[in-house]
């Protein structure tokens, strides 16, 4: 089966076209377009483009696109990419303005120029379906809670492959075939021990989900991308009351301290240097103050929320570091790690200092709680969901 993966930004067209089988895929084609004005041009230039190098006979040879959607308006999961989730899409614009009509322009020119492929749309809050009500609701009026106001979660396709992918590591074959088909078959019974995995997202964006028998029961995300670990310029988590007394004080409205909570917090307005860890750690080392809160914020706020999810979770088998900072961050890993032994969490600094980008088992061979590093490859997650679901 042939699949195409469609990585829509702001201004930005990321393309993979996958040949999937039932025990693997291949990547065989990939494109990308930056600074992208009109959507329709870009999707048809890549399609020609696929024919033109000899990739596919026609654009009829693609069977399926796949869609990383974010966030749709009373709509989740992995499901067919129709009307139904662009009305999703456009009904949560304002909560996902970067990201939503991106897709919905999309999906409606992949529908014209594939009209016979099948498009699938994968929800970043697939992952988040079963968690309790007491894990998804906040409490604020009813009236808010009935527009749509709850926490949502993010980075589904990222934690979802970690899920499946820790178990099988730990010999949980039980558990991850559940991952494997939880948007087939929803949460499955385990007989014996429950396997509880703590997922650590870190990247430009982060977050970190609780993980049950292969199911999320928490994200530290909520609502929208703004919440949780401070992200690389987002805020993170904020007290609602400090946004009306900055406006009051500052004088600025509210599309303002939006903007400045979206473009200029996070890692940049912690550090007051980039919004790059790499930069970050840098100036840090050259003893820049700002620099180094950034860092010491960054690690505090991670922490909290895995021990968090530790607790929830009542016990962990296996924590785990994925994306562009966790993958190839270890420094940033082992002050995550530092002073848990009596939790059970011991790091190996050797094995920890050595991983970079590369899936490895990093902690002790005393650690009662395994410590993984697992690469994060969200458009081969997407594709291997796309084709199950249609298979």
């Amino acid at each position: 089966m042939l699949i195409l993966v469609a990585n829509l930004g702001s201004t930005s067209f990321k393309y993979r076209l996958f040949r999937m089988e039932e025990h693997g895929g291949e990547v065989i084609a990939k494109g990308a377009y930056e600074r992208v004005t009109d959507y329709s041009e870009v999707i048809d230039d890549a399609l020609a483009t696929l024919q033109r190098d000899g990739v596919i006979a026609s654009a009829h040879a693609i069977d399926a696109v796949g869609f990383k959607t974010v966030l749709g308006k009373e709509l989740s999961g992995c499901v067919m990419a129709d009307q139904a989730v662009i009305e999703a899409l456009d009904g949560f614009t304002a909560v996902a303005p970067a990201h939503n009509p991106p897709y919905a322009a999309g999906i409606r020119q992949f529908a014209k120029s594939l009209p016979k492929a099948r498009l699938v749309a994968l929800f970043e809050t697939a992952f988040y379906q079963w968690t309790t009500a007491a894990s998804a609701t906040y409490a604020v009026p009813a009236s808010w809670r009935d527009i749509g106001i709850r926490r949502y979660g993010f980075h589904g396709a990222s934690h979802k492959f970690i899920a499946e992918r820790s178990a099988e590591l730990c010999g949980r074959e039980d558990v991850a075939n559940i991952a494997r088909r939880l948007y087939l078959d929803g949460p499955q019974p385990v007989a014996g021990a429950p396997f509880r995995v703590v997922s650590c997202h870190l990247g430009g964006s982060s977050s970190i989900t609780g993980i049950r028998n292969g199911v999320a029961i928490a994200s530290s995300m909520g609502f929208s991308p703004q919440s949780g670990v401070p992200q690389n310029n987002r805020v993170g988590e904020l007290d609602s009351g400090a946004i009306a007394y900055a406006m009051r004080t500052l004088g600025i409205s509210l599309d303002e301290a939006e903007r400045q909570l979206t473009k200029e917090s996070g890692l940049l307005g912690l550090s007051g240097v980039s919004n790059d860890i790499r930069e970050i750690y840098v100036a840090a080392a050259a003893g820049h103050a700002g620099a180094q809160l950034a860092l010491d914020t960054l690690v505090h706020s991670i922490r909290h929320w895995t021990g968090a999810m530790h607790f929830e979770l009542g016990g962990l088998d296996a924590l785990v570091f994925t994306a562009g900072i966790g993958e190839n961050g270890p420094i940033l890993r082992a002050a995550v790690c530092h002073n848990l032994e009596p939790f059970g969490i011991r790091l190996d600094a050797a094995k920890n200092a050595a991983c970079a980008a590369t899936e490895a088992l990093i902690s002790s061979a005393d650690s009662a709680v395994k410590i993984f590093v697992i690469p994060a490859n969200e458009e081969l997650v997407l594709a291997r969901e796309v084709f199950r679901k249609l298979s």
